[in-house]
């Protein structure tokens, strides 16, 4: 029997000047007091202080924890896990990319249910909710805000490890472009490449649905579109709220449909190599789409069609090789890397490479390829 699932944050408020009601959203809620989960370069940028003005306003406790590190490791979880516990918070608030976001969602899950958070890897294995959690995203890039999904770094194994639970999912989402306008153009381009990458592999996916591709389109071309604009003057608004509204449609896309192998490849090289998540992803798109594409080239080559490629004509192969082109294009206008070499990884390194992306089963199911451990090795000598 066909079933489609589609899941959501339930609660979504996008449009500039938003952030002016999360004292509202948490008393909606019912709460009272509030844990705000960030890292130390949104602390210093002002946007913290601002929504602690407006808790003051709302007559609402809170405590901070900026103390989020870029693909945190799950350690890091008990630190802000003894900051809720020690505030008595009943409500956690994520500002920031999706770093502190995906921390604000565990650790208001690991508040409730026992840990240690390792037990929790995998899928479906949170026995009750959370606290309840209201995400600020100030990058257009994870989509976290609309996501299940926790990504933590296990540095014992150098791999990144998800966990993915309905529970996982906030209460609310508030997306405020304003917030978005300070991002340099070295963080603009590799989150909104992490963004469009996330719509392409959802329409891609084997589990796509009619759903998903509405959103995975929609997504592409407010990415796709709006993407140099908002890297080569970032105060632009309208492309900033385009970005911003991008990534979340990209969010609820892949949060059904799943990724694919552009994302697998990237993890073990995100955690061995400390190589920012959204470049990363950069880096093995071309490779992983040129493999991918035999798998399903209709796809491929519809993607071609988003990315405005003159397609009248052309073969589906054709097609499809001439959305790898756009994309190769738009990597280099935006300054973002493209080769491995780049971060030290060298020949010696990619069958231990290899190696750990084949444990990333959780999203290999969802490539339109089947892949071995010696096609991960080709992928990852041509990314090099």
């Amino acid at each position: 029997m066909h079933q489609e699932i589609f899941a959501t944050t339930p609660r979504i408020i996008l449009g500039t000047g938003t952030i002016a009601r999360v004292g509202e959203e948490v008393r909606r809620l019912g709460k009272t007091s509030v844990c705000i989960i960030t890292d130390p370069g949104v602390a210093a940028s002002g946007i913290v202080e601002r929504v602690e003005g407006l808790l003051d306003a709302a007559g609402l406790a809170h405590v901070r924890f900026d103390k989020v590190e870029a693909d945190p490791r799950y350690e890091i979880v008990e630190d802000a896990l003894a900051a809720a516990k020690g505030a008595k918070a009943d409500c956690i608030i994520g500002i920031g990319g999706g770093s502190s976001l995906d921390m604000a969602k565990i650790t208001a899950v690991m508040a409730v249910n026992e840990g240690p958070v390792g037990k929790y890897f995998g899928t479906d294995l949170i026995p009750v909710p959370g606290l309840k959690t209201i995400l600020i995203p100030t990058t257009a890039g994870t989509g976290s805000e609309v996501t299940p999904i926790v990504i933590l770094s296990d540095h014992h194994e150098k791999l990144k490890k998800g966990i993915v639970s309905p529970y996982i999912f906030p209460a609310v989402a508030l997306l405020d472009a304003e917030l978005t306008i300070g991002l340099p153009p070295k963080v603009t381009a590799p989150t909104g490449m992490d963004a469009l990458i996330h719509a392409l592999e959802a329409y891609t996916s084997i589990n796509a649905t009619p759903m998903t591709d509405l959103l995975a389109k929609e997504a592409i071309h407010l990415i796709y579109n709006n993407i140099r604009a908002a890297y080569a003057k970032g105060d632009n608004l309208p492309a900033r709220e385009n970005m911003l509204r991008g990534a979340m449609l990209a969010g609820m896309a892949f949060a059904n449909a799943g990724v694919t192998a552009v994302h697998a490849f990237a993890y073990p090289i995100g955690a061995e190599f400390h190589i920012p998540h959204g470049i990363a992803n950069t880096i093995m798109l071309v490779p992983v789409m040129r493999f991918n594409q035999t798998g399903n080239l209709g796809r491929f080559a519809e993607l071609a069609a988003f990315l405005g490629q003159p397609v009248a004509g052309l073969s589906l192969r054709q097609a499809a090789a001439s959305a790898v082109t756009a994309l190769t294009e738009l990597a280099e206008d935006l300054a973002v890397p493209q080769h491995l070499a780049a971060y030290g990884v060298t020949e010696e390194h990619v069958p231990t490479l290899a190696a750990s992306v084949m444990l990333v089963t959780r999203l290999l199911a969802n490539n339109p390829r089947h892949m071995t451990q010696e096609d991960a090795e080709v992928i990852y000598r041509q990314a090099l």
